[in-house]
């Protein structure tokens, strides 16, 4: 984590291996860029999210509860809650739904 800004981690989050969460940021602009601008822009993971392996989340993105990010997925904008995502840049695949239900054995 490059926690320059606030990180939010929800409550029974899975997050697998290399993966990076990176508030940190640089202007676009040149000439603030060349001599050393950095600013930084929260980041927010809700409860139940599940990052795969190698998953980068970019400054200033949301990732709703429940939502799924597959492996070496680059979350560069908010994900709604209840979703898979996956690719560069993320893009959203389908949302969860009954197909994904199984049953959980009691304890």
């Amino acid at each position: 984590m490059l926690d320059v800004a606030p990180v939010t981690i929800g409550t029974v989050c899975q997050i697998a291996m290399r993966v990076q969460i990176r508030t940190a940021t640089h202007p676009i602009d040149p000439e603030p860029r060349h001599v050393g601008w950095e600013y930084a822009e929260p980041i927010t993971i809700a409860d139940n999210v599940w990052l795969g392996g190698a998953v980068i989340v970019c400054p200033g993105v949301t990732i709703g509860q429940d939502t799924v990010v597959g492996a070496g997925a680059v979350v560069t904008k908010d994900l709604p809650a209840g979703v898979v995502a996956a690719g560069v840049p993320a893009r959203i695949l389908r949302e969860i739904g009954d197909q994904d239900r199984v049953e959980v054995p009691s304890s």
